[in-house]
């Protein structure tokens, strides 16, 4: 009974731990640094990289799975998001 146990905890945990991370973390067409959730609930445009990666760490606990920058070259944007200055924090 015990190693079936083992065997299920495992099992979920893989399932879990190759889940995408929450949320994703790059730039739009004008070097903006943008946050995205992966479900489009929560997100946002950044000043620089260390406010979006602060905004992303206090989103999900500080855990570093659910975060993930895209990929190099890759453009994010924020459909029907303002995209003027004032909105940066």
């Amino acid at each position: 009974m015990v190693n079936a146990l083992n065997i299920q905890r495992r099992a979920t945990h893989n399932r879990l731990a190759r889940l995408p991370a929450r949320f994703i973390i790059g730039r739009d067409r004008r070097g903006n640094w943008i946050v995205q959730d992966r479900e489009g609930l929560v997100g946002g445009l950044f000043r620089n990289e260390a406010a979006a990666l602060h905004f992303a760490a206090e989103e999900c606990n500080h855990n570093p799975a659910d975060i993930c920058h895209a990929p190099e070259g890759a453009i994010l944007d924020l459909d029907g998001f303002a995209s003027t200055s004032s909105n940066l924090h």
